[in-house]
C-alpha cells in the first residue's frame, strides 16, 4: 500500500497518490460532511476496522485528517477532515502540472445564495446553548450576509457565556442579550441543516420534520477547563477559530446545493 507520506514531504505527486487511493478518497469524502468515529467510518466502507484504521493514520501523517477524543465517550474518537488544507494542496497541485490550472475563485457564496431567491435555514445544537452553537449561529448569519437564517438552541440551556461574547465582540459581532434556549422549541420547524457541535448533544438529537441533512462537528466545551473566565478565554478563541474555517466551507456548500435545488442526503 506504500510507504507513509509525512506532512512536510506532501509534494503535489505524493498528495495524488495519497488521496487517490480508493479508501481513502472515500473516507476524505465522508469527513468532507461530518466528523465521524471509526465505527461509522468502517460501516461506510464497508472493510474491517484495521483497514480503515491504517488508511485513517496515512491521512493524519500527512495533516489531512485530525483526531479528537469524544465528549461523550472517551474511549471513543471523532475524525475531522481539514478541509482548507485539502483545498490548498487541490490547488497547488493543478498550478504545479500547468498555470492554466489553477482553481478559479467561485462567485461569492452569500450572493448566490441571494439570487437562487431562497433562504436556508441551519439549526446548532450543544449542550448549554451558552457558547459553541450560539457562536456559531452569530458566524453563519454574519458571513452569509444574513442570506442564510441561522438558529441554535441546546439539550440543557444554560446562561451565555461571557467569554463567548467577548470573542465574538472581537471579531465584530454582537451577541450579547441572546437568549439560550431549548432544542425543544424547534422541534416543528424545518431546517436545510442540522449541525451538532457536541458530541453529547449527537446521542440525544431529535429528528425534525423533512429529515434535514444532519452534520457533526466534534469541539470540546470552551468553557470545560476552569471557572475562571480568564483562564478558559484561550478555549474559546480556539473555538471561534475553528468556527470560522468551518463556516466558510459550510456557506459554500449550502449556496451550491441553494442553486441546484438538491441538499445532500446524510
Amino acid at each position: 500500500m506504500g510507504g507513509s507520506v509525512v506532512e512536510d514531504d506532501l509534494s503535489p505527486p505524493a498528495f495524488l497518490q495519497l488521496v487517490g487511493d480508493p479508501h481513502r478518497w472515500q473516507l476524505l469524502s465522508e469527513l468532507a460532511h461530518s466528523d465521524r468515529r471509526v465505527g461509522e467510518l468502517t460501516d461506510v466502507l464497508g472493510r474491517p476496522q484495521n483497514l480503515v484504521s491504517y488508511h485513517l493514520a496515512e491521512l493524519r501523517n500527512a495533516g489531512l485528517v485530525t483526531a479528537r477524543r469524544s465528549c461523550a465517550d472517551r474511549r471513543d474518537t471523532y475524525y475531522r477532515a481539514d478541509l482548507v488544507r485539502i483545498r490548498d494542496l487541490l490547488g497547488a497541485t493543478g498550478a504545479a502540472l500547468h498555470p492554466g490550472l489553477q482553481l478559479r475563485p467561485a462567485a461569492p457564496a452569500p450572493l448566490a445564495v441571494e439570487r437562487a431567491g431562497r433562504t436556508p435555514k441551519v439549526l446548532f445544537l450543544c449542550t448549554g446553548n451558552s457558547a459553541r452553537s450560539q457562536m456559531a449561529e452569530a458566524l453563519l448569519e454574519h458571513r452569509s450576509g444574513r442570506a442564510i437564517r441561522a438558529r441554535s438552541a441546546g439539550s440543557h440551556p444554560k446562561a451565555l457565556h461571557p467569554n463567548a461574547v467577548k470573542v465574538m465582540a472581537e471579531r465584530g459581532i454582537d451577541i450579547a442579550g441572546r437568549p439560550t434556549k431549548h432544542l425543544g422549541r424547534f422541534a416543528r420547524a424545518r431546517f436545510d441543516r442540522v449541525v451538532t457541535l457536541c458530541d453529547k448533544v449527537r446521542e440525544v438529537c431529535p429528528e425534525f420534520p423533512g429529515r434535514p441533512p444532519a452534520a457533526h462537528w466534534s469541539m470540546p466545551d470552551p468553557a470545560a477547563g476552569g471557572e475562571d473566565d480568564e483562564q478558559t478565554y484561550p478555549a474559546f478563541t480556539r473555538t471561534a477559530d475553528e468556527l470560522e474555517a468551518r463556516m466558510e466551507l459550510l456557506v459554500g456548500q449550502l449556496a451550491t446545493e441553494t442553486r441546484s435545488g438538491r441538499p445532500r442526503a446524510h
